[in-house]
């Protein structure tokens, strides 16, 4: 009996594998030399910080990342510099993996590896700039603007995280990933920050009416929604990632947007759920998961299916 119930979890091994290489295949261009991010001691943040917790959980991060930027782009200045200064149209999955990993290296990564990562997005920031429809100047580099962007990308991977992996997240722990996210806004520019929940919410419904939809609203929006998570296989995945993050939006937002609740919500939420737990089970006990030391810069090479964003 033993030796069966030792061998049992082998068995599964192939399949954790297989799942490990096809998240790895999502958030990193092979043909580029991209490799996933290492967990290191020395990262901005402590291994035992909120945001390790949070910012790690594949699913969790995805259906909060679609709600984030239909959130974002709401406001007129933020879908200008999308729409006046990106190829979002032919290439909005290298767009959805470039922040991806953005978050991963301010997360995981050595502290020097995140630092430089905002000196670069600062650098982008200082080149986007222009004219709104209305007439009027947008600038990237305009700390509210940014502020904006980090509040509801930082609210929406919190309310996703808690929706579908820790629903009794308590209240301190929720202000405590506001606190450490506002490092990075803090470093890229962003004023004023939120440092609690309270504090973000209140910062969100402060813009609201700042915010409008339009052609060019529909249209973004519906770039987003429209992308797969990967191949034709996981079209099912990609259909119930975008709806949970159309689910958790707002109602305010998603009326803005035209965006009604799904009418299979129970379908899209326990979908959520099952392939988020799929996804933290194929992980569980994966070398992805190690702290690696300083002296380690890459994943070593004889264990190229441990890795993930």
């Amino acid at each position: 009996m033993a030796r069966v119930g030792s061998s049992g979890p082998r068995l599964f091994e192939p399949a954790k594998a297989l799942i490990r290489r096809q998240v790895t295949d999502l958030f990193n261009d092979a043909s580029k030399g991209e490799r996933p991010v290492l967990r290191r001691g020395d990262a901005l943040f402590a291994p035992d910080s909120v945001a390790w917790r949070v910012n790690g959980d594949v699913v969790t991060m995805m259906i909060g990342g679609v709600s984030g930027l239909l959130l974002q782009m709401l406001h007129p200045a933020v879908l200008a510099g999308v729409w006046d200064h990106s190829n979002f149209r032919a290439d909005m999955h290298g767009r959805l993996r470039r922040t991806a990993k953005f978050i991963a290296v301010t997360t995981y990564d050595s502290a020097d590896n995140g630092v430089a990562a905002i000196d670069r997005v600062r650098r982008i920031h200082a080149q986007v700039r222009g004219v709104l429809p209305s007439g009027a100047p947008y600038d990237a580099t305009d700390p509210a603007l940014l502020a904006w962007v980090h509040v509801t990308e930082a609210t929406s991977f919190l309310n996703a995280w808690i929706r579908y992996a820790e629903p009794g997240m308590s209240r301190a722990d929720q202000d405590q990933y506001f606190a450490e996210m506002a490092t990075v806004a803090e470093r890229l520019g962003a004023d004023p920050v939120p440092r609690d929940r309270t504090s973000a919410e209140t910062l969100i419904q402060s813009k609201r009416p700042a915010l409008l939809t339009d052609d060019r609203t529909r249209e973004v929006a519906r770039l987003v929604l429209k992308q797969t998570v990967g191949s034709r296989r996981t079209d099912a995945a990609s259909r119930i990632i975008m709806q949970a993050g159309v689910d958790l939006l707002p109602a305010w937002a998603r009326h803005m947007h035209g965006l009604p609740v799904p009418l299979d919500l129970p379908v899209i939420r326990g979908g959520a759920a099952t392939l988020a737990r799929t996804l933290r089970w194929a992980f569980d006990q994966s070398p992805n998961r190690r702290i690696w030391p300083a002296d380690i810069a890459s994943y070593p090479d004889a264990a190229p299916d441990d890795r993930t964003q």
